[in-house]
């Protein structure tokens, strides 16, 4: 791979190519993305959505729209870090084509923006809750009307495979979806490959999937605009991951270790003593012990140790990238940046304690099992009215039910993987409060 590829400026629809050297330096291609994301109802809708604590009413915890800002400002330092040394180790890409070390922050800021956009209601049990029905639910008689990755696709429901969906789907006076650079895609895309196989090896970027079969034809055509190398068997879709995804990756490992853990302390999950103990291993090197010591509240002293655990990690997963450029380009560094770490004893520490003190906490299960009953029942209730309509048995329940939900046009597509596909973008976009009130409208609860 090369970077004057992975940095492409192309659009969903260009037929010309985008230069750098001739863009709007007071509106640039990536700042554009940024803006693209950040106006979308997508984006807004992960205001009222889980990050940890589902359906929380305390003013600190983390939503899902606060940590995609705060880790699209980690990957925007990361980003212009790299950038910077990429630039003087690469004069080339500033000389002769005009790009700047910003640009990589820009291109970082923009994807870690819209890294969770595809996400459920519900955090990650919102992404099983819709997989669990098309496996062993209601869902599963749908199993022979589909290809066996379509099916796939359903069992394994991807937040990162819908947020490459809601990026570049093309509707009625939105063509191209948010038409965000090719570049900013590929850092976008941490799991370039299809949903089968599943995991055909140790590579980070086989952990997961990245598109749906719906979307196979536009990722491909990302994927060589970039130059990605081929991966896999070659009956099968995978490509090595952009550069950049390692960085976008790195922000959201940085925050959800660091910040999730923050609010379990602040909730009372966590004991001060023992998390003030877990984060000073980690800043042990940068801590000003005269200020600490000043600090009265626990929120203060959390606080300022949070910050200089995130500028510790940020300095790591630079000096990580960057000692392993060459490995990347080439598809031969198989792990996420932190797993290298020197820290990566002191990380595993704060994860296991915020797995066993905040993310199985009963407060968080008593939700995720809410959560669980609102998505199966909102599917099984949508998906049969869909499939009755199409095939002229619907019920008058089921008219009712299509009327509730104007937002889906089923018109345009005769495949039943699409109209399936279709009902989960629709409730993954909802947010948690507004998944609960279309459930108590469905049961007749009164609200």
């Amino acid at each position: 791979m090369n970077w004057e590829q992975l940095l492409s400026l192309k659009r969903y629809g260009d037929t010309n190519k985008r230069l750098r050297k001739e863009q709007d330096e007071t509106r640039l291609g990536f700042e554009v993305d940024y803006d693209r994301v950040i106006f979308s109802s997508e984006f807004r809708s992960l205001q009222d959505k889980t990050q940890v604590i589902p359906l929380s009413q305390t003013d600190f915890v983390h939503t899902r729209l606060t940590h995609s800002l705060e880790v699209s400002v980690v990957g925007r330092t990361l980003g212009r870090k790299v950038g910077a040394k990429l630039i003087e180790k690469h004069p080339h890409l500033q000389t002769i084509h005009g790009y700047q070390a910003n640009d990589f922050g820009a291109i970082v800021a923009a994807a870690a923006l819209a890294h969770d956009i595809g996400n459920p209601p519900f955090g990650h049990s919102g992404e099983k809750a819709i997989g669990e029905f098309f496996k062993s639910g209601n869902g599963e008689k749908f199993k022979n009307q589909l290809t066996e990755k379509e099916y796939q696709d359903l069992c394994d429901f991807e937040g990162n495979a819908n947020g490459f969906k809601i990026a570049t789907e093309s509707r009625i006076g939105r063509e191209g979806g948010l038409r965000l650079s090719y570049a900013t895609l590929g850092a976008f895309m941490k799991y370039p490959k299809e949903s089968l196989p599943k995991k055909p090896s140790n590579h980070i970027a086989d952990k997961k999937y990245g598109f749906f079969q719906s979307e196979k034809e536009l990722f491909i055509d990302v994927a060589m605009e970039l130059g990605l190398l081929k991966r896999g068997n070659t009956n099968d879709i995978s490509f090595s991951r952009h550069p950049l995804a390692f960085l976008v990756e790195a922000a959201d490992d940085i925050c959800y270790t660091i910040i999730d853990f923050e609010d379990g302390i602040n909730l009372g999950l966590i004991q001060e003593e023992y998390a003030l103990e877990y984060l000073i291993n980690l800043v042990r090197n940068s801590i000003n012990t005269s200020k600490y010591n000043q600090l009265s509240t626990t929120q203060d002293r959390v606080s300022y140790l949070r910050a200089l655990a995130i500028n510790t990690l940020i300095n790591e997963a630079v000096e990580v990238f960057l000692n392993n450029e060459e490995e990347i380009l080439k598809d031969r560094f198989t792990c996420a940046l932190l797993d290298k770490s020197k820290y990566d004893a002191q990380i595993n520490d704060i994860i296991k304690l915020s797995v066993k003190n905040v993310y199985q906490s009963k407060e968080v299960i008593d939700k995720e099992i809410v959560g669980f009953e609102v998505i199966s029942t909102l599917l099984e209730k949508y998906t049969s009215a869909i499939i009755n309509n199409s095939n002229q048995k619907a019920s008058n329940y089921d008219k009712l039910i299509l009327k509730s939900i104007p937002e889906l046009d089923f018109i345009e597509t005769n495949s039943i993987y699409n109209k399936l596909l279709k009902v989960c973008n629709y409730i993954s976009l909802l947010s948690d409060s507004r998944a609960i009130l279309k459930y108590k409208m469905i049961k007749g609860i009164a609200f």
